[in-house]
């Protein structure tokens, strides 16, 4: 009898080791069948039942590789020869909003950043602002990932509005996309850094994760979605409306933004101020506005923002 098995979006090399350690490994605990992996396609021969115990025992450990980003020889032997549902189940380590990249932890690191978690898990929509460095947006994207690895959601959507500060948008080399992406570059930092590049690669083209400019919102309705719109300073109030009123059955959106970047006309109101005016005591509506204490970045740019806000007030 012979079987096959498709890893997707999954490289192998990280999966099974330099020169496929992590696969000798597996075969120990299968002396009686004959494992082979050709890429990503897992081939297996040898008795019907021991068979299905492989393919359960391998799902177990793509599941713990995606949801961790990382597989070692420990993983490998807990869960193969122990309750690997009851590892994967085990392993929500407190704080951790999910794992990164070659299993690296992202958490809350600030009180606010705590509080911003909170707010999303028990509202449908959330207002997060505050100065650079203070992790709204990375937060933001950590929980989108967290949504749908847990299946909570179908597709993760980031926007901006493509709001020129000082550059001029039409004088960028490239067709449209190649103009827009570095207004959305942050957005696809903090996305590789939770998903590995050839997966997060994979996800973009079949649509599972778009970014696209606020523009691009437009005539749709978001649903089964996790939608961060950042930069949201920069939207006019007509912007905003058109983004809010986007909002399906079964999403969650979060809006970030800093007031003290924005780059609007000065005659321009900014969406991001009249939203958080107008919506701020409606239910199901979360508000955090972070501040200097919770800037993650070097330390100098904490003393920066302090230097700025005392000469603007």
């Amino acid at each position: 009898m012979e079987r096959k098995i498709e890893i997707k979006g999954i490289s192998p090399l990280e999966f099974f080791g330099v020169n496929n350690a992590k696969l000798k490994q597996i075969r120990t605990y299968f002396p009686k069948l004959k494992i082979i992996a050709r890429g990503n396609i897992i081939s297996i021969k040898g008795d019907e039942e021991v068979m299905e115990q492989f393919e359960s025992k391998f799902d177990l450990l793509v599941r713990h590789f995606n949801k961790f980003n990382l597989l070692t020889d420990r993983n490998i032997e807990e869960i193969i020869k122990e309750d690997g549902i009851k590892l994967l189940d085990n392993k929500k380590a407190f704080n951790v909003i999910v794992h990164g990249n070659h299993g690296s932890k992202i958490t809350a690191k600030t009180i606010n950043q705590h509080r911003m978690v909170d707010l999303i898990e028990s509202n449908d929509m959330v207002f997060a602002v505050g100065p650079a460095g203070t992790g709204k947006t990375y937060t933001a994207v950590a929980l989108a990932v967290r949504a749908l690895k847990a299946k909570e959601v179908k597709r993760i959507i980031l926007t901006r509005p493509a709001v020129e500060s000082g550059e001029h948008l039409g004088f960028l080399p490239g067709d449209l996309k190649e103009k827009l992406d570095p207004y959305l570059m942050p957005l696809y930092d903090a996305l590789r850094d939770m998903i590995p590049p050839e997966k997060l690669a994979d996800m973009i083209e079949y649509g599972i994760v778009e970014i696209a400019p606020l523009a691009f919102m437009r005539g749709r309705t978001l649903d089964k979605a996790f939608v961060i719109l950042d930069e949201a300073q920069n939207t006019t109030t007509m912007q905003m409306k058109m983004f809010l009123t986007r909002m399906g059955k079964s999403a969650k959106f979060v809006v970030t933004g800093d007031m003290s970047q924005v780059d609007l006309p000065r005659q321009q109101k900014s969406g991001l101020m009249f939203a958080i005016e107008k919506l701020q005591k409606l239910e199901g509506i979360g508000i955090i506005k972070m501040g200097s204490i919770d800037v993650m970045r070097n330390v100098l740019v904490n003393k920066i923002i302090n230097a700025f806000e005392t000469e603007e007030n």
